[in-house]
């Protein structure tokens, strides 16, 4: 990129001229003749050489004022010297004008031209190359022989936007994400278009979400209040939940990272299965919860035990895994249901 004022110029200027009319230069020769003449005469020993240098002299000062091209005699007319040479208004232009680099049209006499680096413009051609504002008086850069105003020679250099590819100015808001730089306004939400502005998002395959569109779009529906889980929770019977949101039946005690039991499709703390849900056993009146010790249970006309409290009435010998007598609601091992 070059910064620079151009040159501006009125062409040919100091070349310009006027040459006296033919009566007035035939006046001017015939009084100098005259004076050589005399001086001639005042001198008789000059010899013919010296006449006929004298001669040729006269010849030359007669000679006709042309165009340096078509031959058009200049007396009282506007010529222009060009390497010396006095050239007619029509020639010039025709032959010796700068061309312009904007209109491609020859730059006239009668024309401002402005030039940069070898290059010349009319004085209403120079002009940025994007917004067309006329730069004769003002302060410009050329970037690719393109001639940019400020303004837009900023907006040139200026770093693009990733989504609307239009460039980001100095001082406007922007937002940089992964390399790339964004508008602020253009940094927005793949699913409903609002800018993200400050605000937290997340990404799915390199689109970028607000978080309300990313959990109804992609995140797990939780089992119980039915709403997004965007971080943590648990999985139950592959059911996913929050973790706030699996919690006793009974007492509504949080139960992730605890020990816990389900009935019936619900899942209890091990105290409230204890106290309202587990069967009794019908030894021992405790609880059968299946958890510790008592974890096989057996069942009997109605009845449930745990394994270890299914004995013999009389002789306290374990039933669970013999043959046994029922006797008015007691159970006995074979041997001693014969005493009974």
């Amino acid at each position: 990129m070059v910064k620079g004022w151009v040159g501006l110029c009125w062409v040919g200027t100091e070349l310009f001229g006027f040459r006296p009319a033919r009566g007035a230069l035939q006046r001017e020769l015939s009084e100098h003749s005259s004076r050589d003449s005399a001086r001639a005469h005042s001198v008789s020993s000059s010899s013919s050489k010296t006449r006929r240098k004298k001669r040729r002299t006269g010849s030359t000062m007669t000679d006709r004022f042309d165009c340096f091209y078509c031959r058009d005699h200049l007396g009282g007319k506007k010529y222009i010297k060009k390497d010396d040479r006095p050239v007619c208004v029509r020639c010039f232009e025709k032959f010796c004008a700068n061309t312009c680099t904007e209109c491609r049209r020859p730059i006239g006499t009668d024309s401002k031209e402005l030039h940069h680096k070898g290059r010349y413009w009319h004085e209403d051609c120079f002009r940025c190359y994007k917004c067309y504002k006329n730069l004769a008086k003002e302060s410009f850069s050329s970037k690719d022989d393109r001639v940019l105003c400020g303004k837009c020679s900023s907006r040139e250099d200026a770093p693009r936007c990733h989504t609307c590819y239009k460039p980001i100015l100095a001082g406007t808001e922007n937002v940089e994400y992964k390399g790339n730089t964004f508008h602020e306004e253009c940094f927005t939400c793949y699913q409903c278009k609002k800018p993200i502005s400050s605000q937290s998002f997340l990404t799915k395959n390199d689109n970028i979400y607000c978080t309300s569109c990313h959990e109804k779009k992609f995140a797990k529906q939780c089992a119980g209040c039915k709403k997004a889980i965007t971080s943590g929770g648990v999985n139950y019977q592959d059911q996913p939940w929050h973790s706030a949101c699996f919690v006793c039946a009974s007492c509504q005690k949080p139960l992730a990272g605890t020990r816990f039991t389900s009935h019936e499709d619900r899942v209890y703390c091990v105290d409230c299965y204890k106290n309202s849900v587990a069967k009794k056993c019908s030894a021992c009146q405790n609880p059968i919860t299946g958890f510790g010790k008592a974890t096989n249970v057996v069942n009997y006309e109605g009845g449930t035990w745990h394994d270890y409290c299914f004995n013999c009435r009389k002789c306290s010998l374990n039933l669970s895994d013999k043959r046994f007598v029922s006797k008015n609601g007691d159970v006995y091992c074979s041997d001693c249901s014969k005493k009974v």
